[in-house]
């Protein structure tokens, strides 16, 4: 795929990039480059390769998900330095 240096225009702006002129002609060759060896890679065949997520196995450890009874009401807002009684009084951020 030839790179163009509107492409190049296009992908900086998507990554808050200003790129000056020198480097948007060094970044088209480098970006041609990687485009190519990404056709080196397609041209692999991996249909024997199992899909992975990681080059090592992980396994999720997970505990038991048990209930247990939560602190009253009183308990949570002791400490708040504004309740109502039933929840936090907190500032208003939206007029």
């Amino acid at each position: 795929m030839k790179m163009t240096e509107e492409m190049v225009d296009y992908v900086s702006a998507l990554a808050r990039l200003k790129l000056p002129e020198e480097e948007r002609a060094r970044m088209t060759g480098e970006l041609e480059q990687i485009l190519a060896y990404m056709d080196v890679l397609n041209a692999l065949d991996t249909s024997s390769v199992e899909p992975m997520s990681h080059v090592f196995p992980v396994k999720n450890v997970m505990r038991e998900d048990v209930v247990l009874p939560s602190a009253g009401r009183a308990a949570l807002l002791a400490n708040a330095p504004a309740p109502d009684g039933e929840a936090f009084l907190v500032p208003r951020t939206v007029e």
